[in-house]
């Protein structure tokens, strides 16, 4: 039988500090991988970064954009981060992507490392569960021109400097003013990202198939500013009034230094970002089993 998806682009992690045994056991996963795809009858090309990092010089490789326009799903290898990286540089392309868990938790990347092959051929032959995900667009405005614009899967935080006091924030929603806040800094969450630096701070989890943002606050001066659950159609303006240093993050991957003044313009991106699941897949039980819900119960 031939493959539903025929050529597959294998990303896998390529910014990386191991080192000695971990690191040739990272290089020996990507090999099985692309050679059991091989197997399976799929055509596989590497994003050049993964075939530096691997040493894979069998197999040929292309960038992103020719991967975007040739290849019919992703496969990406790692943790959480790898696919967040991973997402927002495709996102644009429409490829849909598989993650096949290398990491500590594994909330979007969920087939097991040591069952991939049994997980993954279903998949391949057309059996899944297919997952939108929303994307947030930022841009950082000075003097009312766009300096540093990024998408973000997870989240964007506007924080304080490393060794300053707190950063003091004006907030608006579709131009109405909400308020001046200061707090160590302010976090606006995909639902995607609802389980990550948002939860942290005290947000709520969110569905992913709400249409919805969480704003949330760091440390916030005031006990009473609390995260709060806005429309995925709103435009939310983060301007610096106050505060040394500040910055903005995407995704903690991506960094713009913040001057007094400056505005991260944070909106909903015209791109989405499609996971594929192994059939019978569903939230709640990620949500059960990542942070253990219900343990000792059925």
């Amino acid at each position: 039988m031939k493959p539903k998806f025929r050529h597959v682009a294998l990303f896998g992690k390529h910014h990386t500090t191991i080192s000695g045994a971990a690191l040739e056991s990272s290089r020996r996963v990507l090999e099985d991988v692309a050679h059991f795809l091989s197997r399976q009858g799929c055509d596989v090309v590497l994003d050049p970064d993964t075939a530096l990092y691997a040493g894979l010089s069998q197999y040929p490789t292309s960038s992103l954009a020719d991967i975007g326009a040739q290849c019919d799903v992703g496969l990406v290898i790692g943790g959480d981060g790898t696919m967040l990286g991973i997402g927002r540089q495709v996102a644009r392309y429409g490829l849909p992507l598989i993650g096949i868990n290398q990491g500590r938790l594994g909330f979007i990347t969920d087939i097991p490392i040591d069952k991939y092959q049994e997980t993954l051929q279903p998949i391949l032959n057309g059996h899944f569960e297919s997952d939108e995900r929303c994307v947030l667009h930022a841009r950082v405005m000075r003097d009312n021109e766009c300096v540093f614009n990024a998408l973000a899967l997870n989240d964007v935080v506007v924080y304080r400097g490393g060794t300053s006091g707190m950063v003091e924030l004006r907030v608006e929603v579709d131009g109405r003013f909400v308020s001046n806040q200061r707090a160590d800094g302010l976090i606006i969450a995909t639902p995607t990202g609802s389980t990550a630096y948002s939860l942290s701070a005290g947000g709520p989890l969110m569905h992913p198939s709400i249409g919805g943002w969480v704003m949330a606050p760091i440390a916030p001066h005031t006990l009473s500013n609390r995260p709060i659950v806005l429309s995925d159609h709103s435009e939310i303006s983060i301007e610096v009034v106050a505060g040394r240093n500040a910055s903005a993050n995407f995704d903690m991957q991506s960094l713009a230094s913040l001057l007094i003044g400056d505005r991260v313009i944070v909106k909903r991106s015209e791109h989405h970002v499609r996971f594929l699941h192994p059939a019978g897949w569903n939230y709640f039980d990620t949500l059960r089993k990542k942070m253990h819900w219900n343990e000792g119960g059925s």
